[in-house]
């Protein structure tokens, strides 16, 4: 299977604006990009690294409209996070796939704000376990079961039954960086989706996801990644148009990442495979890394650029995925990273 290749939609932040998501979509669908995704948030925060503003648009709402304004790019939930009752959730999905078409790519993660869950009073729900019985749930509503759900730690309900089903076997990616989100992906999920992770940090976790993999006798499951990403004339230009201090800053309190020799992230360098910057040869050169260890899928994270979000869109649509597509492997890997 030959690598796919998404873009993050302006949705949120101080650049969202409607138009911008629609006409972006059906552009990424012309150049021939393979999803677009969105993010989830109930209370939006923004990191630290992204400013203040805190405008977000629903993600369920974003890709219905999306499932309206195109035909057959795929629809991709990031992260979709569990303050949603999975009964609710599962209509949501069902109902977002029989109008959009059998073309949703769904992951599900923890979560990073506690004050998203305090907001609702879910403070106290330990967020693991909440994920894993959602997804108990959600295989056996989405495919169409009626289900009377009456052991569970957080819902209880009878004979739910919820038409029409979705439209496909309901595949979930886990959304999450960390060596807990690769033992939640091997145990009750079909694919692993971190967003910003470091080349390094991804090659020790997908060495690990395989090798469970292995050892449950299972197919490989999905792989993919979510990297910062910034596209421009040359590797300058497209470096000081992120906020580079608060990558690092960022990066310093991830306490899973493999650091680099140094022992803290320090330059642009440092974030290799987290952020990807330069001119289209630089982003074919750093992409091709993540194809050469196997990748299934890599999102173009551009919020950084939504300010130039028709120009990037252009740049990686003609420049970079083309050329990346033409990229022959003689052995794409399919066991442990090489």
């Amino acid at each position: 299977m030959s690598t796919e290749y998404g873009l993050l939609l302006p949705h949120f932040g101080p650049e969202t604006d409607r138009d911008r998501i629609i006409e972006g979509a059906r552009r990424a669908e012309r150049m021939g990009f393979d999803s677009v995704w969105v993010r989830d948030h109930l209370v939006f925060h923004p990191h630290g690294m992204e400013g203040t503003d805190n405008t977000f648009i629903d993600p369920f709402v974003v890709l219905a409209a999306l499932g309206s304004a195109t035909t057959k790019i795929k629809l991709g939930f990031g992260s979709l996070i569990p303050h949603r009752h999975p009964i609710l959730l599962a209509l949501m999905l069902n109902s977002l796939g029989y109008m959009a078409g059998d073309r949703l790519l769904l992951s599900l993660g923890l979560g990073t704000f506690q004050q998203e869950f305090d907001a609702i009073g879910m403070g106290e729900w330990p967020r693991d376990e909440v994920v894993r019985e959602q997804v108990a749930i959600l295989r056996k509503i989405c495919n169409g079961d009626h289900v009377s759900w009456e052991g569970g730690k957080f819902y209880r309900f009878q004979d739910v039954g919820i038409k029409p089903k979705y439209p496909s076997k309901l595949e979930i990616w886990y959304a999450g960086a960390t060596p807990a989100s690769v033992r939640r992906a091997l145990e009750y999920c079909d694919g692993w989706l971190p967003g910003r992770i470091t080349l390094a940090t991804y090659r020790k976790r997908v060495e690990k996801l395989r090798s469970g993999a292995d050892a449950q006798g299972r197919p490989r499951l999905h792989e993919g990644c979510i990297p910062i990403t910034s596209i421009d004339k040359d590797r300058k230009t497209a470096i000081e148009k992120v906020n580079l201090d608060g990558l690092l800053s960022n990066a310093n309190k991830q306490k899973f990442w493999v650091k680099p020799a140094s022992g803290s992230f320090r330059t642009a360098e440092d974030l290799e495979g987290s952020f990807i910057a330069g001119s289209p040869e630089d982003i074919v050169n750093e992409v091709r890394k993540f194809i050469e260890i196997g990748i299934d899928h890599i999102v173009f994270d551009l919020r950084f650029r939504f300010d130039a979000w028709d120009r990037s869109i252009e740049l990686l649509g003609t420049e970079v995925v083309p050329r990346l597509r033409k990229i022959q492997l003689t052995a794409r890997p399919v066991g442990p990273v090489q």
